[in-house]
């Protein structure tokens, strides 16, 4: 490889903000953040919203979204169209 031209590759610490799950791992991020780890070592911490520990299709948490507002938006908007056409035919 050569010298310089390859970005810093070192252990970081990212933390999954809403479940509050913390992982070290290698990367090539940069963050003014510091952690102190479980190893006594201090690492970059980078902030996440949302991560495998939290997202519903890896936790299995998946939410099921209702219909019936998306039926009700729809009759609203184009209802009055529909009942048209049913009384003309």
């Amino acid at each position: 490889m050569k010298d310089s031209i390859h970005p810093d590759y070192d252990y970081v610490v990212f933390r999954d903000t809403s479940c509050d799950k913390t992982f070290r791992i290698r990367s090539t991020c940069k963050s003014k953040d510091t952690i102190v780890w479980e190893d006594g070592k201090t690492y970059p911490l980078i902030n996440l919203d949302i991560s495998s520990a939290s997202h519903p299709i890896y936790t299995g948490e998946q939410r099921k979204t209702s219909n019936e507002g998306r039926v009700a938006r729809f009759n609203k908007r184009f209802g009055a169209r529909s009942a048209n056409i049913r009384k003309e035919s």
